[in-house]
C-alpha cells in the first residue's frame, strides 16, 4: 500500500487531512524562533544579544514577529474561510467559523492559562515583594480576572498590553481573538472588493502597515495608546488584502520565479531594515526602530504564498514545517518556562545569573521550549480539536469520487475534511508541493521581561 506521499508522486489527489501552504508554515516557524529568542535575552546575566553583534538587530526587533504572524493569519484565516463566510453570510456561517477557531486555539490555550496561574498562586504566597510575573504591571489574581483570561477578552478594554494577561503572551491571543469575532463582518467588505485592481488591493495592504512602522520609526516601537488594536488590525487587514490578491493571480512558471525573486528581495529589505533599525537606536539604548520592517511583511506573504523555489523551497522543508505546526504551543509555553526557570535563579542560588550550573542550564531550558510545543501539539491541540468538533459537528463538504489514474503528475491540493476546498482555494493550492503539513495557522506571541512586544 502506498504512503500519501507516495500517491501524491505518482499523480494522484491527497487524501484529505492536510491543505496549508507549506512555505507560510515554515515562516511561522521561522517568526516562533524570533520570538523565543528575543524573551530569552531577557534571561538575567545573558545578554546574548550583546556578544553576537552580526544577530543583535534581528533579536532586539523580535516583538516584530507578532506582526509577521497576524499578517499570516489574516492571510490564511480569508484564504480558507472568505466563501464560506463572505459569499453567504448567516449567523450559522459565522458560528461555525468561530467555532472551528475555538476547537483550534482554546484547549492548549486554556491548559496552559490554569497551569500557568496555579504557578503564579504559588509563587503570589512566597514573594515579599509583590512581584509574581516578570513583567512591568503585575497580574491581578481573582477570580474575575481568571474568567476574563480563559474566555480570551482581558485585553479587549485597556488601552495597553502590558499586564492585563497573566502570561503577558497572552495578549495577542486576546487581539487574535477579537479579529476571529469581527471576521464574519469583514468578510463581507472583502467580497465585496475581491475583484478591484490587483494593484489597489496590493498597495493599500502594504499602506495598513504604514502606521505601525511610522509609529516605530517615531517612538522605537508601538508603544502608542491602543498600539495592540492598531497592530492586530493593520496587520490581519494586510494579509487579508494580500490573500485576495494572490487567489487572483494566474500561476504560470514566470509568475512563480517573480515571486521566488520577490520573496527574497522582501528578506534583504527585512535584513536591511533591521540593521537601519539598530544603528538609528545607538543612542536609544538600542530600541526596536527595525519594526518598521512591518512594511514588508505583506509583500513577503504574499511571494512566499506565489512561489515554490528559492526561499519557498527552503521554509517547505519538512522540519521547518513542523516548527510551524508546533508554533502556537511554542508560543503559549515558552513564557511559562522562562518564567519559572528566572524564578528558581533568583530562589536557588547555585543556579544564580554567571555560576556554572546557570551557564549549564541555559541550552536545555531553551530547548525544552520546543519539546513541550511539540507534546502540546501532539496530545493536547491535536485530540481536542477533533474532539470538540465531534461535540458540535460542522457541515462537511460532499465526498469526493476517488481520483483516476492519470498520465502526467497531479498537483492536487485539498483542505481539511472540516473546511471544504472552494474553488479560490483549490485555485490557489493548486500546483503547490502536495506533501503538506497538518496545521492550521494560529497567532500567539510573546511576552515579555520588562519590555511590551
Amino acid at each position: 500500500m502506498s504512503t500519501p506521499a507516495q500517491a501524491i508522486r505518482a499523480g494522484g489527489a491527497q487524501p484529505v487531512g492536510s491543505g496549508e501552504i507549506r512555505s507560510l508554515t515554515g515562516l511561522r516557524a521561522v517568526a516562533a524562533v524570533w520570538v523565543v529568542v528575543y524573551h530569552f535575552q531577557f534571561t538575567p546575566g545573558l545578554g546574548y544579544d550583546g556578544y553576537w553583534e552580526p544577530l543583535r538587530p534581528v533579536i532586539r526587533a523580535g516583538a516584530t514577529g507578532v506582526d509577521l504572524f497576524f499578517v499570516l493569519s489574516g492571510f490564511v484565516i480569508t484564504l480558507t474561510y472568505l466563501e464560506r463566510v463572505g459569499r453567504t453570510p448567516s449567523v450559522r456561517e459565522a458560528g461555525t467559523f468561530l467555532w472551528a477557531r475555538v476547537c483550534r486555539i482554546w484547549p492548549v490555550y486554556a491548559l496552559v492559562t490554569v497551569v500557568y496561574g496555579g504557578w503564579l498562586l504559588i509563587k503570589a504566597t512566597r514573594v515579599t515583594d509583590g512581584v509574581v510575573a516578570y513583567q512591568v504591571q503585575q497580574p491581578v489574581l481573582d477570580v474575575w480576572n481568571f474568567l476574563l483570561q480563559l474566555t480570551m477578552v482581558q485585553l479587549w478594554w485597556y488601552p495597553a498590553s502590558g499586564g492585563e494577561s497573566w502570561m503577558g503572551s497572552a495578549w495577542s491571543i486576546s487581539a487574535e481573538w477579537l479579529a476571529y469575532v469581527a471576521f464574519p463582518l469583514v468578510a463581507l467588505l472583502l467580497w465585496r472588493v475581491r475583484n478591484a485592481p490587483l494593484v489597489l488591493l496590493g498597495a493599500t495592504a502594504v499602506l495598513l502597515m504604514v502606521p505601525l512602522a511610522y509609529t516605530t520609526y517615531v517612538h522605537g516601537g508601538p508603544v502608542i495608546a491602543w498600539s495592540w488594536l492598531l497592530r492586530i488590525g493593520a496587520a490581519f487587514l494586510a494579509g487579508a488584502l494580500t490573500c485576495l490578491v494572490v487567489r487572483r493571480v494566474r500561476r504560470t512558471p514566470r509568475v512563480e520565479a517573480a515571486a521566488a525573486t520577490w520573496a527574497l528581495a522582501s528578506l534583504g529589505a527585512v535584513a536591511v531594515g533591521l540593521w537601519w533599525g539598530d544603528w538609528r537606536g545607538i543612542d536609544n539604548d538600542h530600541s526596536a526602530f527595525g519594526g518598521i520592517v512591518v512594511l514588508f511583511f505583506p509583500v513577503l506573504v504574499g511571494a512566499l504564498a506565489l512561489s515554490r523555489t528559492g526561499l519557498s523551497a527552503l521554509l517547505s522543508r519538512e522540519s521547518v514545517v513542523h516548527g510551524g505546526r508546533i508554533s502556537f504551543g511554542l508560543y503559549l509555553v515558552h513564557i511559562p518556562v522562562f518564567e519559572v526557570f528566572w524564578t528558581l535563579m533568583d530562589w536557588w542560588p547555585k543556579i544564580a545569573a554567571g555560576t556554572s550550573l546557570w551557564a549549564l542550564l541555559l541550552a536545555p531550558v531553551l530547548l525544552s521550549t520546543f519539546v513541550l510545543a511539540h507534546l502540546a501539539h501532539r496530545f493536547v491541540e491535536e485530540p481536542a480539536r477533533k474532539g470538540l468538533r465531534r461535540v458540535l459537528p460542522t457541515r462537511r463538504p460532499a465526498a469526493a469520487a476517488p481520483a483516476a489514474p492519470v498520465a502526467a503528475p497531479a498537483r492536487i491540493a485539498v483542505v481539511r475534511g472540516d473546511r471544504p476546498v472552494t474553488p479560490a482555494t483549490a485555485a490557489l493550492l493548486a500546483g503547490r508541493s502536495a506533501d503538506v503539513p497538518r496545521a492550521e495557522p494560529a497567532v500567539a506571541v510573546p511576552a515579555q521581561r520588562s519590555l511590551s512586544a
